[in-house]
């Protein structure tokens, strides 16, 4: 027992990413019904973003002033890559039945990946991130935080909260709401409903740049192949928590860190279930929690049952 509080902060830090991440999910599903499958690869496209920014930047730059830059760089390739996304690979099938647009999600996160791979240098391998160097802080005893954990447990919160106040507060953030509940209506009230998709989009591909500098701070590294399986974390981090729920999403997305660290912790202790509790098991873990959740309150944790939009 003396490694839980060790390993629930862990697990509170990779929650977060995915946290960040499922909120993207959540703001284009809670206004069109889409599931953007494609949102990992703009993860991805974040990371190396903000990779790009650090190689530009002079060998002497510290971190302090290189990590806002990156962030910088970060978000602006992912909005730029998610609202292209809405305006020539979803507008069109606006009206279509939902197959198509989520068949057309694959295929654009695949093209995304693909795209990665040939134009950017050296993509074919993971590339090195920068790490904040020094000791970790010492909480108390053996109890200690990652320095490079510490950027997503600031940025989660403050961007989730951000968010929140902005939907329930602004004008714009009614508007949203109001197109979440019935886009024609919302159309006949004057609401400019393709910009308000947009701007669902920006935030979500925003929050994408944020994590994906989260992710390569914490892993030490960023890859091609990173946002699939993120993606992927991250869509049952939403679902769990009640897709279209902004704190929702956070929530699952904590629930699953937290489930993930402790099973790779605690699993393997167990007599015969040795092979079961590595860390290649963790994904299996994570979806068997959503498979229990499901089964037990099918709207998520803090998801309300609605009816389908017709």
């Amino acid at each position: 027992m003396h490694e839980l509080p060790q390993t629930l902060i862990t697990g509170l830090a990779l929650g977060a990413t995915y946290g960040l991440i499922a909120i993207g999910y959540t703001m284009v599903y809670g206004i069109i019904q889409l599931i953007n499958f494609a949102h990992g690869e703009i993860v991805m496209i974040g990371g190396f973003g903000a990779l790009t920014i650090w190689l530009w930047l002079p060998s002497s730059t510290s971190l302090t002033i290189a990590i806002p830059l990156m962030l910088v760089g970060a978000v602006i390739a992912s909005v730029a890559v998610a609202t292209a996304a809405e305006r020539f690979a979803y507008r069109p099938l606006r009206g279509a039945p939902r197959l198509a647009p989520l068949i057309t999600a694959i295929g654009l996160s695949l093209a995304l990946q693909q795209i990665v791979w040939s134009f950017y240098p050296d993509a074919k391998k993971a590339r090195s991130f920068p790490q904040i160097s020094g000791d970790s802080f010492q909480l108390t005893g053996n109890l200690h935080l990652q320095r490079n954990d510490v950027f997503v447990l600031i940025a989660a919160p403050v961007c989730m909260a951000a968010l929140g106040l902005f939907i329930a507060n602004s004008r714009t953030g009614r508007a949203m709401q109001a197109t979440a509940q019935d886009p024609d209506t919302a159309k006949l009230m004057g609401i400019n409903t393709d910009r308000i998709i947009v701007l669902a989009f920006a935030i979500g591909g925003g929050f994408a740049g944020v994590a994906g500098v989260a992710y390569g701070l914490r892993i030490g590294q960023v890859e091609v192949l990173m946002g699939f399986i993120l993606g992927l974390k991250a869509f049952t981090a939403a679902v769990l928590g009640g897709i279209g729920n902004i704190y929702g999403a956070m929530l699952g997305g904590v629930v699953l860190g937290l489930a993930e660290a402790l099973t790779i912790t605690y699993v393997q202790d167990i007599p015969g279930m040795q092979q079961l509790g590595g860390g290649s098991w963790a994904n299996v873990w994570a979806f068997v929690l959503l498979i229990a959740v499901l089964l037990l309150r099918p709207q998520g944790l803090l998801g309300e049952r609605v009816a389908d939009r017709a």
